[in-house]
């Protein structure tokens, strides 16, 4: 027999107020952790990829969202815990599973940080000048920027990613619809230029933009009452990142054609209101990145916290882990990482966006672990169960999907288990002395 080191169920009658978040605050975290950088680019790199074909793998894609978010937003509302994933993980399946699947999400978030704000340091370089050198500069200080917010609490954080949130949607929804007038049925022709078969890989660069429903899970225990405010902060979140991201990527493909670029919004709001409005979309990018990475950074912290609390991690790291705490070593190791693989990056040479190939494969086998976990631990013969079953199918087609992607996290995962196996008495937590 077991102890178990995270809360049993709650109710939403449960009267015990947990962290400072309530469902404004936490729609907005949720929406900037999936409606992130990849709206910036990705709509015009998934059109490159297939064509006018690329709105079916948006499209897909937003349909999968809903059992995920909804099954990641019951297991919120009933586990609330730091450990998000990790914890499900824990309890469905014991720490082996915890532990690896904590270190897949915890290390990756470093690794494709860089890639959130090179997104955004592209369109500075793009309207400033300097090119490179420009791009790695902002990026550096986005990380910065991200980690002092994340330093201050939740509570600060959530403030300002409130205010994110709902500048990125006003401007998202004028550049769409600012640019319709100048849509055209020729652009949709030939429908599948490269065959459908384009389909699919066009659906496993999308996967960056859709990943984030299993990070803001980290956050359930900051909640004032995780289990009636995270299902509705989620249903927002959802509504709203579906109407942003099929407008935009519909715009890009109608509008745009075969003239897209890597910066679709520039040229959409170009269209709309002249040259000097790139300047607006950089302000866009720059936001975009700021919400998506304030949420990875919050949820990673807490992550990390939780790990070590429950000796996934070394005990050094369980500081802040306790709801309402901020878990500051654990950032300040998230941070760290993150200005270590921007190093790297400016010292190879190497294309700042192709990090993101690194933890595509950790968001999809987050997703495959969380919903596995929610079959056996939500309650048979409900609606949320049903559609965890859809949300573990969906999770193992994006799986298949990753290929090569998934050799990080096997390396990772690798690392855990002998990390584990030098330390026996943690695998799993100790048992109860008897009475």
């Amino acid at each position: 027999m077991t102890t178990s080191l995270t809360p049993d169920p709650i109710t939403a009658d449960d009267p015990v107020t947990h962290g400072g978040l309530g469902v404004s605050q936490g729609a907005a975290l949720t929406l900037g952790a999936v409606l992130g950088t990849g709206v910036i680019s990705l709509p015009g790199l998934a059109a490159q990829e297939a064509g006018p074909a690329s709105l079916v793998a948006w499209l897909v894609l937003v349909l999968l969202s809903i059992p995920l978010a909804t099954t990641f937003a019951a297991l919120g509302a009933r586990y609330p815990d730091g450990g998000g994933v990790a914890t499900y993980a824990r309890r469905a399946f014991g720490s082996r599973a915890a532990t690896v699947t904590g270190w897949c999400f915890y290390f990756a978030i470093p690794l494709g940080a860089p890639a959130a704000a090179g997104f955004a340091g592209a369109y500075v370089a793009d309207s400033l000048g300097g090119g490179r050198q420009t791009q790695l500069l902002t990026s550096g200080v986005l990380i910065g920027t991200v980690a002092i917010m994340n330093w201050y609490g939740i509570r600060i954080s959530g403030r300002v990613q409130l205010v994110i949130a709902a500048a990125l949607a006003a401007l998202l929804m004028v550049a769409t619809l600012v640019s319709l007038p100048h849509a055209s049925t020729a652009n949709l022709t030939p429908f599948a230029p490269h065959g459908w078969s384009a389909i699919a890989p066009a659906m496993a660069l999308l996967i960056w933009a859709f990943a984030g429903w299993e990070v803001v899970t980290s956050l359930s225990s900051e909640y004032r009452n995780p289990a009636r405010d995270i299902t509705r902060a989620t249903a927002i979140a959802l509504v709203v990142m579906g109407v942003m991201y099929l407008g935009v990527a519909f715009a890009t493909v109608a509008v745009l054609g075969d003239d897209s670029s890597n910066a679709p919004l520039s040229d959409l709001l170009v269209l709309g209101f002249g040259e000097p409005a790139r300047a607006v979309t950089t302000v866009v990018a720059v936001l975009l990145s700021l919400g998506a990475m304030n949420a990875y950074f919050a949820g990673s912290a807490r992550l990390g916290a939780a790990l070590g609390r429950d000796g996934s991690l070394p005990g050094w790291f369980a500081r802040g882990s306790t709801a309402g705490e901020v878990p500051r070593r654990s950032l300040a190791v998230v941070t760290a990482g993150s200005l270590l693989t921007l190093l790297g990056v400016a010292l190879t040479g190497v294309a700042i966006e192709r990090t993101m190939l690194l933890v595509t494969g950790a968001f999809a086998l987050v997703y495959v672990v969380g919903t596995a976990a929610a079959l056996r631990l939500l309650p048979r013969g409900t609606w949320v169960r049903r559609g965890a079953m859809v949300a573990f199918a969906s999770s193992l087609l994006l799986l298949g999907l990753m290929g090569k992607n998934l050799l990080p996290q096997l390396v990772v995962g690798v690392a855990a288990l002998i990390w584990m196996a030098r330390d026996a008495r943690r695998v799993e937590p100790p048992a109860p002395t008897p009475a």
